[in-house]
């Protein structure tokens, strides 16, 4: 009976390709983002009696707030399929987590919403609901990175390479201090969202910077340890020689 109950026992970790849950992903970022034009249409539901035109001029923040929505979804989606290039398997845990950045993203199309509606009478308020979304997301973004990593879900090769989950570690700081900055100047904050856009909109060439980067590093540190070891050897010598 004892070893009946032994033979049932599952010890080894399952594992699973990534082909569903990067359909699965990719079908969520589509609806998300989609969604974001649902406010576009409700404008033309409204009762006007001004032209088409003219109602799309007084309705610019709504158009504004779309744009920032999409661009928003889009640059999560490049760097979600930025991270799972190098990962080659994925388990029970990371599907949970892979869900909550997914729980995230269709979540979006609300703080924009909000955006759109109250930009003009109280920007500050949505732009801290839409800033807060924001450091959601790079927390999931470095959970997922992170799981990865440390569960050995990415192939050996690309362990090295796959530095590039220390960017999505900036990301929290750097939407936590932007968060901040809202309550004090929100030009300043859009500024430094816009200059977030730019950094992730290419997670591949930023990732890349910072590899080589500390690649460099580690190589002068190494060259520096070297060349100590290789003066304190020759002085050695030297007392070696002087006390024959």
């Amino acid at each position: 009976m004892y070893e009946k109950i032994n033979c049932m026992k599952i010890d080894k970790k399952q594992y699973y390709g990534t082909t569903r849950l990067e359909t699965f992903s990719d079908g969520v970022f589509a609806i998300a983002i989609t969604l974001l034009v649902l406010e576009l249409i409700q404008m033309l539901h409204l009762k006007r009696e001004e032209g088409l035109l003219q109602t799309f001029w007084h309705n610019w923040e709504l158009f504004l707030a779309f744009f920032i929505g999409f661009v928003t979804i889009l640059i999560c989606w490049i760097n979600h399929t930025h991270a799972l290039k190098y990962i080659n398997k994925v388990d029970d845990k990371f599907m949970w987590v892979n869900g909550f950045l997914l729980f995230m993203v269709t979540l979006t199309p609300f703080p924009t919403a909000v955006l759109a509606e109250s930009i003009q009478t109280d920007g500050k308020t949505p732009l801290l609901i839409f800033g807060f979304n924001y450091i959601m997301i790079a927390l999931a973004a470095y959970f997922i990175c992170r799981y990865a990593y440390n569960n050995f879900l990415v192939e050996e090769s690309n362990r090295e390479y796959f530095y590039f989950k220390k960017t999505y570690g900036y990301s929290i700081f750097y939407t936590i201090v932007v968060f901040f900055i809202c309550l004090v100047s929100i030009p300043t904050a859009i500024a430094l969202y816009i200059f977030m856009f730019t950094i992730f909109a290419l997670p591949k060439n930023f990732s890349t910077f910072l590899y080589n980067r500390e690649r460099g590093k580690n190589t002068i540190t190494k060259k520096t340890i070297k060349r100590g070891k290789s003066t304190a050897s020759n002085k050695s010598d030297v007392a070696s020689k002087a006390d024959t």
